[in-house]
């Protein structure tokens, strides 16, 4: 389940909330449960609010996905508190909602930094590697030059021939093949005289 580990994270940050809040008035530690319960059942409320609301795929440690359950979790978890008779007062609710908010967003800011950054880095060479070409290997054969990059391609990673993708089955389909013949050319002949 994609969800699990947001949800954990989350979660986690949300115990770590109820603790330093208790400890921040001389208050046991103990009863962190009781400060966290209410901040807890909104959490999951939220992730289930933040699945039906935002588009497919659901990225649980996207931004809006974080904005969502935070919302949610403020709102409900200061409803929850005053429901069962305990209290909320404006400091709280302020400290509550700025407090959550830099810890359920900022991980996901520093998640969504470090993806940013490993998209925009090329990938590193193999370290046995002299000529910084990846695919050569001692005693390899050398690479199909059908498959190798060509100006008029766009750069798509993901478009390989290993996935079997029709725009680089070149060996069967280009007309730039020289070794492939063409259905509306004749063979071609090594010497004239040889011609059946």
């Amino acid at each position: 389940m994609r969800y699990l580990p947001a949800i954990v994270v989350d979660a986690v940050l949300v115990l770590l909330f109820a603790v330093i809040g208790r400890a921040s008035h001389q208050e046991g530690p103990a009863g962190f449960l009781l400060t966290a319960w209410p901040f807890l059942v909104a959490l999951l409320v939220g992730h289930a609010l933040a699945a039906l609301l935002t588009r497919r795929p659901h990225r649980p440690w996207s931004l809006i996905w974080g904005l969502i359950v935070w919302l949610v979790t403020v709102t409900g978890g200061i409803l929850l508190r005053l429901a069962t008779g305990d209290t909320a007062q404006v400091p709280f609710i302020l400290v509550a909602t700025l407090t959550l908010g830099a810890l359920l967003l900022g991980w996901r800011g520093i998640a969504a930094v470090l993806r940013r950054r490993r998209a925009a880095s090329p990938p590193a060479p193999f370290a046995d590697d002299a000529d910084g070409d990846a695919s050569a290997a001692p005693g390899a054969a050398p690479a199909d030059p059908h498959l190798t990059a060509d100006p008029h391609r766009t750069a798509d990673p993901h478009r390989t021939a290993a996935h079997g993708d029709a725009a680089y089955d070149d060996a069967a389909h280009d007309d730039r093949a020289p070794d492939r013949l063409r259905d509306d050319e004749p063979p071609a002949v090594d010497d004239p005289g040889r011609a059946r």
